[in-house]
């Protein structure tokens, strides 16, 4: 036993350190009778890890099982995505929502082909340092795809940590818990299984815990809300309608345009809100504006009327 720690602090870190690694192989166990069976986990090829991660991003998984395939379809390898023209790929986005991860994913595949020779790389601080990727992403990438003995940590996984270790989570951030427990041995069973312990049993409102193969371990088990709901977040609309809501209809408005044809600011108005008047102008103006910025549309301002149709 080291001298410089008490025999009650030796104690009670061993404590901690039998639960955790208690919690890891309860959970363990668990993954393979509930894992779900979903398309991105058949593979380990970077390019279709990297697809299925921008996908999940803001969107729940059902939806993207259906989307995932057909976009590989149309682009099957990241030197096909970098080089296709822009509108076929915001097409092809059709019914994922938030389009400009299109844009994104497209621009950063034209980047890896270009300085990294079409290849992403294994390290998640080099990950990090490409366009559009992240912390959660690259440890995402990194461990999906070339089996990287690191930590995974999205929103299910931070709520699971949060409730199995209530104190620890006050004082400390979710990442270096998880990086504490990751059993490095089987790193890609792990983070899935916590996904999908989050997803279907610790959920954030009425959680399952008479399901949960770790309710005896958990100080948070049977004692949460159950119908506890989220707070809405206040954001920009115009008649009551969420001007992201506004945004997909321009871009699904434009996807219907064949050979990407444009249409005047003012017809785009009237097809993408009831009774628009000349007093929304400036508004629509705004949104498209934002879509422009984001690579998404394309505005010619010569003619009499504003043109927009999808960027090239």
């Amino acid at each position: 036993m080291p001298t410089n720690h008490s025999p009650i602090n030796y104690l009670t870190t061993l404590r901690a350190n039998n639960l955790k690694s208690l919690i890891v192989s309860c959970i363990l166990r668990w993954y393979p009778r509930n894992a779900r069976a979903l398309p991105w986990r058949r593979t380990r090829d970077p390019y279709r890890i990297l697809v299925s991660e921008i996908m999940l991003q803001q969107t729940q998984a059902s939806r993207v099982v259906q989307r995932y395939p057909r976009f590989l379809k149309r682009f099957p390898t990241l030197l096909s995505l970098a080089q296709a023209r822009r509108p076929s790929v915001i097409r092809a986005w059709r019914g994922m929502g938030y389009n400009n991860r299109a844009v994104r994913l497209q621009q950063l595949a034209r980047v890896l082909q270009k300085e990294w020779a079409g290849k992403l790389p294994r390290d998640p601080l080099l990950l990090q340092q490409l366009p559009g990727i992240g912390l959660y992403t690259a440890h995402a990438i990194a461990c999906f795809a070339f089996h990287q003995p690191v930590a995974v940590v999205d929103t299910n996984v931070r709520r699971i940590l949060a409730r199995l270790f209530l104190h620890e989570t006050r004082r400390r951030d979710a990442w270096d818990i998880a990086a504490e427990i990751l059993p490095s041995k089987r790193a890609y069973d792990w983070n899935q299984a916590l996904f999908d312990l989050g997803a279907t049993v610790c959920t954030e409102t009425k959680p399952r815990c008479a399901l949960c193969p770790v309710q005896k371990l958990c100080p948070s088990a049977f004692k949460l809300s159950r119908t506890s709901r989220r707070v809405s977040r206040l954001e920009p609309s115009r008649d009551g309608v969420p001007n992201r809501l506004y945004r997909g209809r321009i871009v699904e408005l434009l996807r219907k345009r064949r050979r990407n044809r444009a249409l005047s600011s003012a017809l785009l108005g009237k097809q993408v809100k009831e009774n628009f008047t000349s007093r929304d102008l400036p508004w629509l103006y705004g949104l498209l504006k934002a879509l422009q910025r984001d690579g998404l549309i394309a505005l010619r301002t010569g003619s009499p009327q504003t043109l927009v149709s999808l960027a090239e």
